[in-house]
């Protein structure tokens, strides 16, 4: 499989939100995901797990909601190191906000719970079968969605007693245009693509299923975003600070705006979600 120019490994962590409030939202993810409370400050709250953040509230009270048109996130995707964990977390969330629960789906490659938080962001809980399970032909990975019945995986699941790891494992945007999202993803910062489909694409770097999904089910023809709540941007680590040289000419060349910042980069994709670039 072709190894990307990004980079050899990264991280997606964390992704922001501007939250209207702080405090509903904290007690979510920390209280019914599970995520611990790692710092906070007036108006932010980190949460993560083992140190490393996943999500990352800011209070932008004064922000309206975005439209279901527009572009932004579709879901932050969080990813758990055992089966046992996942249904703990889903069983959790179901059992005391059921109006929060959307979905299950079966991936092959992973298995999924889908939720929408309380100011309608999207979440994904999920847990990744082996890579070695995992089917590749010409260069993208076999992905489906298929059925899975939440309570017989949660019962059949949720004593399981191992790893409670999570992390950020990927984040699925909202864009406006398949084919702009490619040249931007894929041909200026250098994503490989693992599978596409109608109205979806989905990115990644050294084997990985995905770290990045855009898609257009919603979208299509979507506009720049202006401030809204929801999606603030994405912290994306790359392996080297080489990488974040490289990636800081690439753009040079292509003559497409960003910003160097004290520990990395910051660039919008054509529809204003923002990604911010740093080394480990």
């Amino acid at each position: 499989m072709k190894q990307s120019a990004l980079t050899e490994s990264l991280a997606i962590n964390p992704s922001q939100l501007a939250v209207a409030d702080l405090q509903l939202m904290t007690d979510f993810y920390h209280k019914q995901v599970g995520l611990d409370i790692l710092t906070t400050t007036k108006g932010t709250t980190l949460l993560g797990h083992n140190n490393t953040g996943s999500i990352e509230l800011i209070a932008k009270p004064k922000l309206a909601h975005a439209g279901p048109r527009e572009a932004g996130l579709f879901h932050n995707a969080i990813l758990f190191e055992s089966r046992g964990a996942l249904s703990r977390a889903a069983g959790t969330v179901i059992t005391q906000a059921p109006q929060l629960f959307s979905g299950t789906g079966d991936h092959l490659v992973s298995e999924a719970f889908y939720f929408n938080d309380p100011e309608n962001n999207g979440l994904e809980l999920y847990f990744d079968r082996p890579a070695d399970t995992w089917t590749w032909h010409n260069g993208q990975i076999a992905m489906d969605t298929l059925y899975i019945d939440p309570v017989n995986y949660i019962n059949s699941n949720a004593s399981e007693r191992a790893s409670e790891g999570t992390k950020l494992g990927h984040v699925h945007l909202r864009v406006g245009d398949i084919t702009k999202a490619r040249q931007f993803y894929v041909n200026l910062l250098q994503f490989n693509i693992t599978t596409s489909m109608p109205g979806a694409l989905f990115v990644s770097v050294a084997g990985y299923h995905h770290h990045l999904a855009l898609n257009t089910w919603l979208s299509e023809g979507a506009g720049v975003r202006q401030p809204t709540l929801g999606l603030s941007r994405v912290s994306i680590t790359l392996q080297t600070q080489q990488d974040i040289s490289h990636l800081a000419t690439r753009l040079e060349q292509a003559k497409y705006p960003f910003e160097l910042t004290g520990d990395g980069i910051t660039v919008a994709d054509p529809w204003n979600n923002i990604l911010h670039f740093t080394a480990d």
